[in-house]
């Protein structure tokens, strides 16, 4: 855990007690760690503050979906429930945040869905960019020099034995694909 986080193991370990005393997870030393009921509402109703606010960036102030995130973590810790419900029902109760992700509504439940990466995708079939696993800055700029963007139709070519890459076309627009860029972006067929 102290190497995902780049701390040190005590650094960690303190976190962890924290938690702890806030009953927000289950935890012994060398042992499984695991959220609470508690922990979970806590988690579900960050990631809901954090999608509505990447939400209100990308829809209303213009920030490019591969922006919203840094400024998203900042804003997903203001604590005012009358605000959050307030900018939820600015932006018209969405479902889904720039990346398409499903953002919880306020009871904390997800809006179930069917998705496949695209490397799951059959040659031949064309499918619709519904969501992208990695929201990193680099992997969202390059989403948008292949010419992709949320709902963008994607024909699959061809796919190559050797390493899984793949031949797509975009708006007329032909480009090979890694493996790794195809299991990133999440299709509806």
């Amino acid at each position: 855990m102290a190497a995902t986080l780049d701390v040190k193991p005590a650094t960690a370990n303190d976190m962890l007690k924290k938690l702890k005393e806030k009953n927000l997870i289950s935890y012994e030393k060398y042992k499984k760690i695991s959220l609470t009921e508690q922990g979970r509402k806590h988690a579900i109703e960050i990631v809901r503050k954090h999608r509505l606010w990447e939400t209100f960036l990308y829809d209303k102030l213009q920030f490019t979906w591969d922006e919203v995130h840094e400024v998203a973590e900042q804003l997903e810790h203001i604590r005012s429930p009358k605000l959050i419900a307030q900018l939820e029902k600015f932006l018209g109760y969405p479902e889904y945040d720039p990346h398409g992700d499903a953002i919880p509504n306020a009871k904390g439940e997800l809006r179930p869905s069917s998705r496949y990466t695209l490397s799951q995708v059959e040659v031949g079939k064309t499918c619709k960019l519904v969501a992208v696993k990695d929201n990193s800055a680099t992997f969202l700029q390059y989403v948008v020099k292949v010419g992709l963007g949320l709902s963008s139709k994607i024909k699959v070519l061809g796919r190559q034995e050797f390493d899984g890459s793949m031949e797509i076309e975009v708006k007329g627009k032909r480009s090979v694909v890694s493996l790794k860029f195809a299991e990133n972006l999440l299709v509806t067929v």
